[in-house]
């Protein structure tokens, strides 16, 4: 049985929420890795702009701090996303991170993005489980020594919710990874929206990308290698991802490529349940928080954490004016919320896999701090 260490949002002069996040991961265990001279990744999710639910940087900046007492080289990182927003090459992603605090005045680190300028600088990771026999995992976050997660626990309109698992999985492949992780298809391009432009094809680092003679972008899908960079780079989404339709798949192979990014590292996991939005940090807005901040949970077993954290979710009553229709539903305590919130997907299943390829374990110990 694991131990999952918990603290609530209780404080007072002298002993403020930072104080409390240092205390938690020194009960948790931390200082049982050696980090002098180590490359630490702390893997985050900065935050879409315009989305004001992300982890606050001043805890990033606590972690940074006692890293740095403990002599290891820390930065954080994500990798860049596949779909368009501001986070889909490193420097909007580097530029969106410090419009959102995470940058070296605030934090004293420096910001790495995991897969590079293109969102193609990965390494493959042999894993050889059911779904993925390899992982495409960000350069920056495959070469690190250590690897800390700092996730904001929330909804996810396609994974249930998103904790440590998503965050480390999903959130550390390179385009190529993520692409694999959503669909076990090759782009497609949209004739109807198809402008021209070119940019697909220039940027193609395979040539499978045409202008056929009504100049609308064809893709060569024998040359094609699924990398997504058209769909990175398409300024009018008529490049498109081709989703799976599988929920329960996207989530056993975001707990294998999970799994390659922890394999045969120090690894330990902070989840912050505080201002639990419906939907992911992606989008660039986020709505009212579904339940009470609730604290910080902490371990080495990311599936445990992630265990713990949808339990206090769902023992907690249910915020008013919400995306939860409290009114028709009642406080919602002891209830799923984000079966309710997204019915159509089942996050235990991703636990489930998680625990059967050795990532962790469903069973803890809920420690209060």
């Amino acid at each position: 049985m694991s131990k999952v260490y918990f603290t609530d949002m209780r404080a007072k002069p002298g002993h403020n929420m930072l104080d409390k996040l240092l205390i938690l991961i020194h009960r948790a265990g931390i200082e049982q890795i050696d980090f002098k001279d180590q490359f630490t990744a702390i893997k985050i999710h900065f935050g879409e702009p315009g989305n004001l639910s992300y982890i606050r940087a001043n805890y990033a900046a606590k972690l940074v701090q006692f890293l740095l007492g403990k002599q290891a080289k820390p930065f954080l990182t994500d990798s860049n996303t596949l779909y368009k927003g501001c986070r889909a090459n490193a420097i909007d992603h580097i530029k969106a991170a410090f419009e959102n605090g995470f940058n070296p005045i605030a934090v004293p680190c420096p910001v790495i993005i995991g897969d590079g300028l293109k969102a193609i600088d990965y390494r493959e990771i042999p894993i050889d489980l059911p779904y993925c026999k390899t992982a495409k995992i960000g350069s920056a976050i495959a070469d690190a020594d250590i690897i800390i997660s700092m996730n904001h626990f929330k909804g996810h309109e396609q994974t249930g919710f998103g904790g440590a698992l998503k965050n480390i999985g999903m959130g550390s492949g390179s385009r190529q990874g993520k692409l694999d992780m959503h669909s076990s298809s090759k782009p497609l391009i949209d004739a109807e929206i198809c402008t021209g432009c070119g940019q697909c094809v220039k940027y193609c680092a395979s040539e499978a990308v045409h202008l056929n003679d009504k100049k609308k972008a064809e893709i060569n899908y024998e040359k094609c290698i699924g990398c997504g960079q058209c769909v990175a780079v398409c300024q009018y989404e008529a490049a498109q991802p081709v989703w799976d339709s599988s929920t329960d798949i996207l989530n056993r192979k975001i707990a294998e490529y999970a799994f390659a990014v922890l394999k045969g590292k120090p690894n330990f996991h902070i989840n912050f349940i505080i201002d639990v939005s419906p939907n992911c940090d992606c989008w660039g807005s986020n709505d009212a928080a579904i339940v009470p901040n609730i604290g910080i949970a902490a371990s080495f077993d990311p599936v445990a954490l992630d265990k713990a954290s949808a339990d206090m979710v769902t023992g907690s009553a249910a915020n008013l004016n919400t995306a939860l229709d409290v009114k028709a539903y009642g406080d919602l305590q002891n209830t799923d919320k984000f079966k309710i919130l997204h019915p159509h997907t089942n996050w235990e299943e991703g636990l489930k896999h998680a625990e059967a390829i050795g990532l962790g374990s469903m069973k803890y110990e809920l420690i209060t701090v």
